[in-house]
């Protein structure tokens, strides 16, 4: 688990610093808007890293002359290239060297995407059913506290020490992370892997699209967070028409939301063996799907405080509960010595109702006004629990004799 703690604040780090900090670093430089809203196609590689995610399920590499093994050589590169990648960051200008730096930023990205990918199946490999909850929420906790340090702790480091400094220490946090890599331990599914690309490729997909329900288990997949990306889409602009400030919303949303879905993703990960997956996914799925309708409590209050602060810590509380299990059946649908492949495949498409969820929530709520929006959301959880109650059984009545054992 330290080591998952370890992996989870590596993969967390480089997204704040290609994402925010980089273009607050770019803003005291007086780079123009426009090129600072272009900077955000650098997160490209995340979207796109199912596509190389079979090239890793391959093959370890040997780091001078040792054979780590299968994921740890390929985490172990990721860390020590991004520690590199963000060092080099910290020797550039974005006044004058800002195509270079768009260029360092794209590579961090796409080396960070990579690390994902193995950190990922390293994760879903090495954990058995009963710690996956333990394993999710721990993977988590870690990546939230990296986004804490290379987004806000990074901001106010940049208040008392020039910007390059704050990179490099940034670059050294990456460095230290891979020498977790030596105390882990390869996990033993990936001795049996694909030989071919072919195989990498093919393999994962004939294994999920051949096991009973697997369109149910994608249309599932596709909408059991649907609620709260619906309503999270709009939640900055409902809470500034309420009256609230930018700085209420933004000490309220990074601090009570931030450590609320820390705590919701550890009580998540320590409830998973005592309820199992499918009680958590229903039960955590429910609680989430009513954490929406503190807004519509917030919307009939008007401008209350303590009532945006419940509403704000509530709401993340039950997202991280529901994120913990949602992972873990991520991990539990992966195919052991190909999960690179099959976690990227089914995350990505997992990520595609926070794309397009988003899109009508403002026709929405021109049509049915806040209160009854937020109700709009609650209801939109109840199709994917119907699919969770009555389908679940038959999805996995065939796999669970043959669940991994310690």
């Amino acid at each position: 688990m330290l080591v998952l703690l370890a992996m989870g604040f590596s993969s967390g780090l480089p997204l704040a610093l290609t994402g925010s900090t980089i273009q607050a670093w770019m803003k005291e430089e007086n780079i123009s808007l426009e090129v600072i809203g272009l900077f955000s196609l650098v997160g490209l590689p995340y979207t796109l890293k199912f596509l190389w995610a079979p090239l890793l399920d391959l093959s370890g590499i040997k780091i001078f002359g040792y054979e780590l093994g299968k994921r740890r050589s390929w985490i172990l590169l990721s860390q020590v290239s991004l520690s590199l990648l963000v060092f080099v960051l910290s020797l550039l200008n974005p006044s004058s060297h800002s195509f270079y730096l768009a260029c360092v930023a794209l590579m961090i990205a796409f080396m960070s995407a990579t690390q994902d990918i193995v950190i990922d199946a390293y994760r879903t490999e090495v954990l058995v059913e009963k710690e996956r909850g333990a394993g999710a929420s721990i993977s988590n906790l870690g990546y939230r506290l990296a986004m804490i340090t290379s987004g806000a702790i990074a901001l106010m480091l940049a208040d008392i020490l020039p910007w390059p400094k704050v990179f490099m220490i940034m670059s050294g946090l990456l460095l230290g992370c891979s020498i977790v890599n030596f105390f882990a331990e390869e996990p033993i599914a990936v001795k049996v892997g694909p030989k071919t690309i072919n195989q990498a490729v093919l393999i994962p997909l004939k294994d999920f699209f051949t096991r009973v329900g697997s369109i149910e288990i994608l249309v599932f997949i596709l909408i059991y967070k649907i609620d709260i990306v619906m309503a999270v889409a709009l939640t900055t602009p409902f809470m500034m028409e309420m009256g609230f400030s930018k700085t209420e919303i933004g000490a309220v949303t990074k601090g009570i939301g931030m450590l609320a879905s820390i705590a919701g993703s550890l009580c998540g990960g320590a409830l998973y063996p005592k309820l199992g997956l499918k009680k958590c996914l229903l039960y955590f799925g429910m609680i989430q799907g009513v954490s929406t309708l503190t807004f519509s409590v917030l919307a009939l209050s008007g401008k209350n405080t303590w009532i945006m602060a419940f509403a704000v810590g509530f709401e993340n509380f039950c997202a991280g509960l529901a994120t913990t299990a949602f992972i873990a059946l991520l991990m539990k649908l992966c195919n052991p010595g190909y999960a690179a492949t099959s976690f990227a495949l089914l995350s990505s498409f997992a990520s595609v109702s926070r794309v397009f969820a988003g899109a009508p929530t403002g026709w929405l709520v021109s049509y049915f006004g806040w209160v009854n929006f937020f109700v709009v959301c609650a209801l939109s959880a109840i199709p994917g629990l119907l699919l969770l109650v009555y389908r679940f059984d038959h999805w996995f009545k065939e796999t669970e004799t043959t669940e991994p054992t310690e």
